[in-house]
């Protein structure tokens, strides 16, 4: 005899989890002072989502501000308000999830975490195609920083599935659900 089932309710915590770390993932991409792309070898050119810096021989020239162009600001909008949009779906997940069980609130977050996905999308491609339009030579890659921007709005896409998907389990989440047994002949 077999027991299906999951204690669900007790891994309820587990999604404003994962949106704590997509939080982390873009706070740490948004303040990366040395990380979103760099020139081929590391040693002359490298850039964050705010400065990029030129150098020679080690030694590096002051910054110059990315801000001055459109797209940049742009992009660094685009990033904040999709961090905000993630608190608040984060703020709303633990009311939802960890303090009592509100189940009308799961599709809200699913659709605010829709829309950090596609404001994040849409900077994370602008961001690459107008810096390779700022530089001329040689060869780049996008780093950690970058990586970390992806990896978050990544997260955000899982969580917004789990969180549209959520509603229907309800009984499971509430520990209401009837325990399924399989039985096999021996």
């Amino acid at each position: 005899m077999f027991r299906c089932g999951i204690a669900y309710p007790r891994c309820r915590w587990i999604v404003p989890l994962l949106l704590l770390f997509a939080i982390i993932f873009d706070i740490i991409a948004i303040a990366a002072t040395s990380g979103w792309v760099t020139d081929e070898e590391g040693k002359t050119h490298y850039a964050s989502m705010w400065e990029q810096y030129h150098g020679r021989n080690d030694k590096w020239e002051e910054g110059k501000s990315l801000m001055e162009f459109s797209w940049a600001q742009a992009v660094a909008a685009l990033m904040i308000i999709g961090l905000l949009i993630l608190i608040g779906a984060f703020i709303l997940s633990c009311v939802a999830l960890c303090c009592t069980l509100n189940v009308t609130l799961l599709p809200i977050i699913g659709v605010m975490l829709i829309i950090v996905v596609v404001l994040q999308v849409i900077a994370l491609i602008i961001y690459p195609v107008k810096f390779n339009e700022l530089i001329f030579e040689g060869h780049y890659y996008y780093t950690w920083a970058y990586g970390f921007a992806w990896g978050a709005t990544l997260l955000c896409i899982g969580c917004a599935v789990l969180f549209c998907c959520l509603p229907r389990y309800e009984d499971e989440l509430t520990g209401l659900a009837k325990t399924k047994y399989l039985y096999t002949s021996a």
